[in-house]
């Protein structure tokens, strides 16, 4: 069976780092031959400035070399934060258990004696490569985990968690390039009464069709949008202020006002109440924070909820 491109050696670039010259030429020529690409860097230094501009998943570096020997080229390499995997052989003439130990302590994943025999070598560099693929699929793992730990099960938005970690960093970014930042909180009118009258499945249908709604109605991939408790959600605007602001949330108003949902032989009519503040970014006046935007914005919702109907609060900070 062929291999795909992604599990062909040729897409594992191996970054080999010795001084010797002769060496060198030698296993550039052997990995070559073995159908992988090769980058050389002549000693530790040079190797590390290569490996950080460029993505290496394998390397292969000498022991002794001038200016940053192997070790302290495979410590360099496994302080790197980029969050990518890198499997590091080792190569030395010193076989004794002491120095192998050594350069595993130092971060190598494996070791070769030189000169290394080129089926040893094609040996060796299968093992990176189950390695790295098992590493890429954990990482996978994660990610995917990570990610449906940011999304509300019941209406596929994102929920509390990315909130919480997202909001803090459209400020830095408002700051950043002193641009105005809007929330938006709408709360589901009388969203009790209608899980009484229909059951607690058409509350699970209602957020659904709601959260469906506003997310359809912002721009995407400069917007978004997350449930924030049981029976709200919280629209973040990017570059808006709190002008801009309620004119989205008469928007949205319109829009959840319009939505017919039918429950079994019944149309349940919605409608929302809306807090929105908004402030400008600027880096005279630092000091904004997630806590105080959302407190805002809360205020404004419950003054809203307090007068009924369809009503809209806002207030801009600053």
């Amino acid at each position: 069976m062929e291999e795909t491109q992604h599990n062909s050696p040729k897409s594992y670039p191996i970054l080999v780092v010795d001084d010797n010259l002769l060496q060198r030429t030698v296993l550039e020529a052997s990995l070559k031959a073995a159908g992988y690409k090769v980058v050389v860097a002549e000693n530790g230094r040079e190797g590390l400035e290569i490996f950080r501009k460029g993505y290496y998943p394998i390397i292969m570096t000498d022991w002794v070399m001038p200016e940053m020997n192997g070790l302290e080229l495979c410590r360099a390499i496994r302080s790197d934060d980029s969050g990518r995997y890198t499997y590091i052989i080792l190569l030395t003439s010193q076989d004794s258990k002491n120095d192998i130990i050594a350069g595993l302590e130092a971060g190598a994943d494996e070791y070769l004696i030189k000169p290394a025999h080129q089926a040893e070598l094609v040996s060796r560099l299968k093992t990176a490569k189950r390695i790295l693929e098992l590493e890429s699929s954990q990482q996978r793992y994660i990610e995917e985990i990570k990610s449906l730990s940011l999304i509300d099960p019941v209406t596929g938005v994102f929920n509390r968690n990315y909130l919480d970690e997202h909001i803090p960093q459209e400020i830095k970014r408002a700051y950043r390039y002193e641009r105005p930042l809007s929330l938006i909180l709408v709360s589901i009118n009388q969203f009790r009464d209608i899980i009484v009258a229909c059951g607690h499945y058409s509350g699970d249908v209602v957020l659904k069709q709601c959260a469906g709604c506003l997310a359809e109605s912002i721009r995407k991939d400069v917007d978004w949008l997350a449930r924030y408790g049981e029976d709200s959600f919280m629209v973040v605007l990017a570059e808006t202020d709190m002008a801009g602001g309620m004119i989205v949330a008469k928007r949205l108003r319109l829009r959840i006002a319009s939505l017919v949902i039918r429950m079994y032989d019944k149309e349940v009519r919605v409608s929302a109440s809306f807090g929105v503040a908004g402030f400008a970014a600027s880096q005279q006046k630092p000091g904004m924070t997630a806590d105080v935007l959302i407190d805002n914005a809360d205020r404004c919702l419950t003054k809203a909820r307090e007068e009924g109907g369809e009503t809209i609060k806002g207030v801009q900070i600053g």
